[in-house]
């Protein structure tokens, strides 16, 4: 049976926690389920497969022409998270396990994606499967860089790939009314409330507005979940700048701003080739005297991660014990059984109550044990609200 065994042993005044996987039924997609997965978009050459390289192991292939990326690449990354650097150091663990965001690179879309035009329309699936998307902006001037357009106008270059995801959306909509209206037709009440919702999107897609700029009832969220629309995912719009506006933004970064603040999209300016020059330093110490050269505080990528875990309102919770200190990922506002159940279902199922301490105090008492002797070790129940930061322990019978 699969759990989180609390074991008598003791090191170093910390008991030890085993994260026993033992279920017959476990599988690694179900112990990935929480992973957060992000899809990069965007027109050819505004510097996604470069960005693309910076956040993943993986190399796309990056070339000054367009279409260079010609199947959907993905990646896997781990949340940059010093408090689990923190606990590794005080538990002393066999294992550090962070989380992790998977980052698909889409092929740049063009005008007329959505009929089929350019590369993209391949992969416009594949956004679908995404929780989030990343939408990449050229806001720097390079005459030795081409644009598809002739010309650098984030603006313009938004509302293209907006309308192109629009369409593709619209096309869904469509060929699902085309059966769910036959259903209503003969009475069925669910089919009814389907078709009068896929009205309202398609009357908005039609309008030139994406899906996340309507209100939904609570009722039909679910239904709305199962139509996967593209433009119903949160947003953030990464503008690519030049080394000269990495730390303020230019007039093109300004415009950009405008727009997400009128959609409460998420906006982040980074420099792609910055970015680049960074990954390839090996040492913490040459990345940390770059990025003072340069007058910032942190790598682009590693606040765009965070940023997208704002986006997408989650949060960390921790697993500390010698054989493995690990990071977690829940939806704010997660209750404990929730949480367990991101370890496994059954955790959730047979939940009896959590064990938990906050981040801030076993840092400063050193171990669980004086936590507990300190009283500030908490014993919750199936009501108790996960804090971002928690360090827990579930106990479960199932």
């Amino acid at each position: 049976m699969g759990g989180v065994v609390k074991n008598s042993q003791k090191r170093s005044g910390t008991p030890e926690y085993t994260t026993v996987l033992t279920h017959p039924r476990l599988s690694l997609p179900e112990i990935l389920k929480m992973a957060l997965k992000c899809g990069i978009v965007g027109l050819p050459n505004v510097g996604k497969s470069t960005l693309f390289n910076c956040l993943s192991d993986a190399k796309a292939q990056s070339g000054n022409f367009p279409f260079c990326t010609i199947e959907p690449n993905l990646g896997v990354i781990a949340v940059p998270d010093d408090r689990l650097t923190a606990l590794a150091e005080i538990v002393q663990p066999q294992n550090v396990l962070p989380t992790t965001v998977d980052i698909v690179d889409i092929a740049g879309l063009v005008k007329g994606a959505s009929k089929g035009d350019g590369l993209g329309n391949q992969f416009l699936s594949t956004i679908r499967e995404t929780d989030a998307i990343l939408h990449v902006l050229r806001c720097f001037d390079n005459d030795n860089i081409i644009h598809v357009d002739g010309s650098v106008d984030p603006v313009r270059d938004k509302e293209v790939i907006d309308i192109e995801l629009q369409l593709k959306d619209l096309e869904s909509v469509q060929g699902r009314l085309s059966k769910v209206k036959r259903a209503a037709g003969i009475g069925d009440k669910e089919a009814k409330k389907q078709c009068d919702l896929l009205l309202r999107i398609e009357e908005t897609l039609e309008a030139g507005r994406s899906v996340r700029s309507m209100e939904f009832e609570e009722a039909e969220l679910p239904y709305l979940h199962e139509l996967q629309m593209i433009t119903a995912k949160p947003v953030m719009y990464v503008c690519n700048v030049d080394e000269a506006s990495v730390v303020k933004g230019n007039a093109y970064v300004d415009s950009v701003r405008n727009l997400a603040d009128a959609e409460n999209a998420g906006l982040l300016i980074i420099g792609a080739g910055i970015e680049s020059d960074i990954a390839e330093l090996d040492e913490p110490e040459e990345r940390l005297m770059f990025l003072e050269e340069m007058g910032l505080q942190e790598a682009g990528v590693a606040k765009l991660i965070r940023e997208a875990y704002k986006l997408l309102k989650l949060q960390t919770y921790f697993t500390a014990g010698v054989k493995e200190v690990r990071a977690w990922t829940v939806k704010e506002g997660a209750t404990a059984p929730e949480a367990a159940g991101v370890i496994h279902t059954d955790f959730e199922k047979g939940f009896i109550r959590a064990e938990v301490m906050k981040y801030n105090d076993f840092i400063s008492y050193g171990s669980e044990q004086a936590v507990k002797e300190a009283g500030k070790l908490s014993v919750e129940g199936k009501a108790y609200v996960v804090a971002d930061g928690d360090i827990m322990h579930f106990l479960f019978n199932v």
